[in-house]
């Protein structure tokens, strides 16, 4: 079991590891990248979530977007850790959209309850920042992940932040 002050430590060495390597956004950036990682990480922190959640949550786009290799995610935050920011990173490999998106889901499913949660905390994030700054077009990609995980999501799979993502996919419609 981890302290809270152990929790605090590793969040974190997982910013410093983030601000060390994702590169910075500027107007042209789909989103700041950076901001929105600790947004993610926040979210979970502040619901209280497993030490396992909040680390990936604040860093599932490392791999994706600041080039962090899996390895280096798992030595310092061990394999659970690295496993879910490995399901919550996009197979770039693939190019038609809704199949990325549908592979990527299946992953997380695949990979478990945590994973899930981590990609569900990434879209709601999602939904807010899109829709404040009005950009359908990632509004509609922030659709059609949500759409994904209700269509994939297993019914055991039960937390409260499954209700929220869908109540912001209700929200932009």
């Amino acid at each position: 079991m981890h302290s809270q002050q152990s929790l605090d430590l590793e969040c974190e060495q997982a910013i410093r590891l983030l601000v060390a390597n994702v590169p910075p956004s500027d107007e042209q950036s789909r989103k700041p990248a950076l901001i929105h990682a600790l947004r993610v990480g926040v979210y979970l922190y502040q619901r209280e979530y497993s030490r396992e959640i909040i680390l990936a949550g604040f860093l599932h786009d490392a791999v994706e977007w600041a080039g962090i290799h899996e390895r280096a995610v798992r030595e310092a935050f061990g394999e659970r850790v690295a496993s879910i920011v490995t399901a919550c990173t996009k197979d770039d490999s693939i190019k038609k959209p809704v199949e990325k998106i549908n592979e990527l889901i299946g992953r997380c499913v695949a990979n478990g309850h945590d994973a899930l949660i981590v990609k569900a905390a990434d879209i709601i994030d999602s939904f807010s920042y899109y829709s404040r700054v009005q950009n359908e077009r990632e509004l509609l990609y922030c659709r059609q992940n949500a759409e994904a995980i209700a269509r994939l999501k297993p019914e055991s799979f039960i937390d409260p932040v499954f209700a929220e993502l869908f109540a912001a996919f209700q929200r932009h419609r």
